[in-house]
């Protein structure tokens, strides 16, 4: 009984597979909602985001440098 209630719950939480007809569907219905002309802006700003996110991942990983210490323009 509890190995039943497990696949059902398995089966349920499992996200459809997308075949070609269905992402022409959805590609269409995003047309319709956003225009032909919108479309090249928003998948311009999503590039932008992700090469920002990536920038961000990198600078992440990198260790951070100190900088040079600049002289103080009162003392000079």
């Amino acid at each position: 009984m509890l190995g039943y209630f497990l696949q059902t719950i398995e089966k349920e939480q499992m996200m459809p597979n997308l075949g070609g007809g269905e992402l022409l569907i959805v590609a269409a219905v995003v047309m319709l909602l956003f225009g032909a002309k919108k479309l090249p802006e928003f998948a311009r700003s999503l590039g932008k985001a992700k090469g920002e996110f990536r920038k961000g991942l990198d600078d992440d990983e990198k260790p951070d440098e100190p900088k040079p210490a600049e002289p103080d323009p009162k003392k000079v």
